[in-house]
């Protein structure tokens, strides 16, 4: 796989600065930490036991973009809100296991979504760290799904893939992954490239940070 383009833009949370990225995920460089949701683990080898011909390198590239981010950024700690595997165990989690071995003091920290239905005991065998419902860092809240803003409680959750469309010329159109962050939330595009783009719920009064493979702009 070809070295990725990565394309940064700071943003401030609660005085707290981070970096959005036009590959999926924040970096908190204070914490030394990526922050990305729904990478979906088990997802294509799920389809391919239904006799859904999913390509194999599924997986393969999208844990080779996350290879890619963490030697970039010198990241030591993954927190990822939600959904870090798709379904039960499979094929996909012995080649998440193998991939891991080669960062011996990368700390993985989960706050578990609607997919995150393994037993506790392979999440140990994973060594990662599980929240059943939330991480609070310094003055920031990591959930999964949040659907109630609360005064004064900056929340970064995942969940929803969100995704916006860019108007062109005429009736041209494209959908693009993006970040959707108002005063209260920040909500992450779906880290996985093996999933939808949702364009239909927006939170209120956001803006939309919109990515490409070379660019970042704001909405």
């Amino acid at each position: 796989m070809q070295s990725l383009t990565i394309v940064t833009k700071e943003i401030i949370l609660k005085n707290e600065i981070l970096q959005v990225t036009n590959q999926r995920v924040l970096y908190w460089e204070t914490q030394k930490s990526l922050i990305l949701s729904d990478l979906h683990i088990g997802k294509a080898a799920h389809f391919q036991k239904s006799g859904i011909p999913i390509p194999t390198a599924v997986l393969t590239t999208d844990l080779e973009r996350l290879k890619q981010l963490i030697l970039h950024f010198k990241a030591e700690n993954l927190i990822v809100v939600g959904d870090l595997f798709h379904a039960g165990y499979n094929k996909d989690l012995d080649e998440f296991k193998m991939w891991l071995q080669q960062f011996s003091n990368l700390k993985l920290q989960l706050i578990k979504g609607n997919h995150d239905r393994l037993s506790n005991c392979i999440y140990k065998q994973f060594d990662i760290e599980v929240f059943s419902s939330e991480l609070n860092i310094k003055n920031l809240k990591f959930v999964h799904d949040n659907v109630e803003e609360i005064e004064g409680v900056f929340t970064i959750s995942g969940h929803i893939h969100p995704g916006v469309f860019i108007k062109g010329r005429g009736k041209q159109r494209i959908k693009l992954p993006c970040f959707q962050m108002n005063k209260n939330r920040l909500i992450l595009p779906a880290f996985s490239l093996f999933t939808g783009l949702n364009t239909r719920n927006s939170i209120k009064n956001c803006k939309n940070y919109a990515f490409t493979e070379n660019t970042i702009f704001v909405l």
